[in-house]
């Protein structure tokens, strides 16, 4: 049900431009999932992500676990029709919360214990019962539980993550029950590049069918980043999806692909599309400055969105200033279709041999607009 296929790596980067099928359709790769983390993408309809060009999206297992519950979502045959959702879906494991609820959970080498971020239940959450409530989930991509270490952690801690991780990695391997469902390692590390190496070398001895590069963009500097991108990338499997968590910056996607990444997700354009600001060839936008309050000029002039083909800068901003809900939703909208046309040029110029030349253009005028 799965295959993954390079179309084109780009002669000048490690840039690859791919098909990953799937049994909801076919992914081209590079790809950006918008974040639709309670099966929901916020403020848009699956009609309008697939308009902007979203060919796959991201829920969370430890969300919809605790609303409305995975054997609700079951009954209704699985995410895709619960939300429907006709394409792709990857579920996040509920690893990335081991990280971000640190306050309000317990972790051992058997299993990781949260305490409801709304009403303060309890939640057990082990390698097992994270494939479990994926799998009535029914997503097509499905990811291992991992501790993803928080930057600054010393060598041991960080060291300790990455065995935990590769325990749980393997444990995951051997819950999984469903055939028509990837399931996709998570390599951690920090910014060491022997830890990365033990992470992944341990990863690819059990063996999976694509790969995520976990535990950046949690606060370390870009340079570091792609430093550590430089030295993972390469131990992964060229034939597998490479899928890079949480990274959601257009430069650092841009740089990501250029060193071998071919999927991603973030929240960052509809967090930030809900909070007046946009991201346009011209550079960031923030909609409530002043300045636009009589702009009659598009928001992008080269986007073929609905925000930016039929509203000004001025209507814009005068919803965000009234407090009107039509703004988060365009804006946001605007901030997907700008990804998935970031991520289609990229694919473009691997396809072409000019990513080089591409990359060289677009951090230009980035930085001038900066």
């Amino acid at each position: 049900m799965f295959s993954f296929q390079l179309d084109a790596v780009d002669p000048g980067t490690s840039g690859r431009a791919g098909r990953w099928q799937t049994p909801h359709g076919t992914v081209q790769t590079p790809a950006f999932m918008p974040v639709g983390t309670l099966a929901t993408v916020k403020g848009l309809l699956p009609e309008q992500l697939r308009a902007a060009g979203a060919q796959m999206v991201l829920a969370n297992t430890y969300h919809l676990a605790l609303r409305p519950g995975e054997k609700t979502v079951a009954e209704h045959g699985g995410l895709h029709r619960f939300m429907d959702w006709d394409g792709p879906i990857l579920t996040d494991s509920g690893g990335f919360q081991v990280f971000s609820l640190a306050s309000m959970r317990k972790l051992n080498d058997d299993r990781v214990v949260f305490r409801s971020h709304i009403d303060g239940a309890l939640l057990e959450l082990t390698p097992e019962r994270a494939v479990e409530i994926q799998e009535s989930l029914g997503a097509d991509c499905i990811m291992c539980l991992d501790e993803c270490p928080a930057s600054g952690e010393s060598v041991q801690k960080i060291l300790q993550a990455v065995d935990r991780t590769t325990r749980w990695a393997e444990r995951c391997r051997e819950a999984q029950r469903r055939t028509d469902q990837a399931l996709f390692a998570i390599v951690q590390g920090g910014l060491h590049a022997e830890l990365r190496g033990r992470s992944a070398e341990g990863l690819l001895k059990i063996g999976f069918p694509g790969y995520a590069v976990g535990g950046l963009s949690v606060g370390e500097p870009p340079a570091q980043m792609y430093a550590t991108l430089d030295c993972t990338v390469p131990l992964l499997p060229a034939d597998r999806p490479r899928y890079l968590m949480g990274v959601g910056r257009p430069e650092d996607i841009l740089e990501a692909v250029c060193r071998g990444i071919d999927m991603f997700d973030c929240v960052m354009p509809t967090r930030n599309g809900r909070n007046a600001m946009v991201f346009t060839s011209q550079g960031p936008v923030r909609l409530r400055n002043a300045v636009h309050a009589k702009d009659q000029s598009p928001l992008d002039p080269e986007c073929a969105c609905v925000a930016c083909q039929r509203y000004t800068r001025s209507y814009l901003r005068h919803l965000f200033v009234a407090g009107e809900m039509l703004g988060p939703i365009l804006a946001s909208l605007h901030n997907i279709t700008y990804y998935q046309t970031l991520v289609r040029q990229i694919r473009q110029a691997v396809m072409s041999g000019t990513l080089q030349q591409f990359r060289a253009a677009q951090l230009a005028r980035w930085g001038s607009a900066h």
